[in-house]
């Protein structure tokens, strides 16, 4: 409990999106879920792993993993969220490889990578999703990924369909802060799952 509160006051100073896109569904994952998540994968998989933040922001989750000593890479399609994740990185003392790509086109071979990231849930792009699950099932041994409460069906399917298999659900409500003009309040509490997915030898 208290290495995760410790890690989420370090992640609350950091910035967040600029000038959000909305076709990209950049939303800031909250310090809280980071953290959560980052503890549940040091007690099941360690931290030795190299961490592969795909669609990463403004870093949040890589910089959470280099804070504890975990190499980690992230990508990233919009170079204004990247300039903000690398200076978020500066301030926080670490130095992940930030990399500006669109995640169709990444190219890295299957090793032992461990892939943690919130994903667009394909509400604005219709399975965008999806494209971010498929890439990280090419070269990820074990996946850590955010998606909207309700997904459990596809993720099961498609996970199975490519030689992975769920091992854990976790289901939460989180904060989203108001963003985009058309959100009507401050905050709203939004349902996420987060799923664990491994390759099956």
């Amino acid at each position: 409990m208290k290495f995760k509160r410790k890690l989420s006051i370090e992640l609350e100073r950091l910035e967040g999106f600029k000038n959000p896109k909305i076709m990209l569904e950049q939303y800031v994952t909250p310090p809280s879920l980071v953290a959560e998540i980052v503890s549940k994968v040091s007690l099941i998989d360690g931290l030795n792993r190299r961490v592969v933040d795909l669609g990463c922001g403004t870093g949040i989750i890589s910089i959470a993993f280099e804070l504890l000593g975990t190499e980690s890479i992230g990508f990233e399609i919009d170079r204004e969220a990247l300039e903000v994740a690398r200076r978020n990185s500066r301030n926080a003392g670490v130095k992940p490889d930030f990399i500006l790509c669109d995640v169709r086109k990444i190219e890295l071979r299957r090793g032992d990578y461990m892939v943690v990231m919130n994903p667009p849930f394909g509400i604005h792009k219709k399975f965008a999703d999806r494209i971010f699950l498929e890439k990280a099932m090419n070269f990820g041994e074990v996946i850590y990924s955010i998606h909207s409460a309700g997904s459990e069906k596809f993720i099961r399917s498609m996970s199975s369909e490519r030689g992975f298999s769920v091992t854990h659900v976790w289901r939460y409500l989180i904060p989203l802060k108001r963003t985009y003009s058309f959100h009507e309040k401050d905050f709203k509490q939004i349902a996420v799952e987060v799923y664990r997915i491994v390759r099956r030898s």
